[in-house]
């Protein structure tokens, strides 16, 4: 009988989105264990195929988005994360996790400031698929709907051409089909060199069923090989899905 490959899920004091993301990846076929990060060490690791850092507001976000759990991480496991990724691993960074990423150097240069409308945005937004290769988005649509839920999610860049620079260089994955919060190049996910980190402010995990949409009629655009009971999938279940199906093709 396969093993099924294991994800990580990293704690922080405030993270709250842990375990519905980590049903999301068991529903798809992954094995899960959520480790506090006060319980790290770089042997937690061993045998992992994919960590992922959750959503919510690790340390209050008391100083800036993602900062204080940059720095516990590394005073924790040091460079781990970044062998982790140089070894075949995976990591995923949803919302906080995106900004934790964004502070670790696990992704292109960039930070995640307060939303140009300074407040608090909770509302579904609608995303262009700009990465349709990418292990996280392959069996996502050109288009699709997340919902979003984040008072710092302006993705801005040094100098605002380094972020058209990710669009035409595929390291910016997602982007919003509208301004919604300031973001330069209207940037909603940002992928590595290697195409095993990736970052996004929408919450893919909020989505994972049908019934989650707002509107009762909605359907998933068919790729054709439906399985049965897909009918009834969100567009989050099929983020996970291609991710577990990049993960297990790898390791085969």
């Amino acid at each position: 009988m396969e093993e099924r490959p294991c994800a990580v899920l990293l704690k922080f004091p405030g993270t709250n989105c842990d375990e519905e993301t980590a049903r999301a990846l068991e529903t798809v076929g992954f094995v899960t264990e959520v480790i506090p990060i006060s319980a790290l060490k770089p042997e937690s690791l061993v045998g992992v195929s994919l960590v992922v850092l959750s959503g919510g507001f690790s340390y209050g976000d008391y100083v800036m988005a993602g900062r204080l759990a940059k720095l516990v991480t590394e005073q924790k496991i040091g460079d781990t994360l970044k062998e982790f990724r140089d070894n075949g691993g995976y990591l995923l960074g949803i919302c906080n996790g995106f900004q934790i990423l964004t502070q670790l150097d696990l992704l292109p240069a960039g930070s995640l400031v307060e939303n140009t409308s300074a407040r608090f945005q909770c509302q579904w937004v609608t995303l262009k698929n700009r990465a349709p290769e990418s292990p996280f988005l392959s069996h996502l649509p050109d288009t699709f709907e997340f919902p979003i839920a984040h008072a710092e999610g302006r993705l801005v860049t040094q100098e605002e051409s380094e972020a058209k620079g990710y669009l035409e260089s595929g390291a910016a994955a997602l982007t919003y089909t509208e301004d919604v919060n300031g973001s330069f190049e209207q940037i909603a996910g940002l992928q590595d060199e290697s195409g095993r980190v990736f970052g996004l402010m929408p919450h893919p995990e909020r989505f994972l069923h049908r019934q989650d949409h707002y509107d009762p009629d909605w359907s998933h655009p068919s790729d054709g090989d439906s399985a049965e009971g897909e009918e009834n999938r969100g567009s989050g279940y099929y983020l996970f899905r291609s991710l577990f199906e990049s993960v297990t093709s790898a390791s085969s």
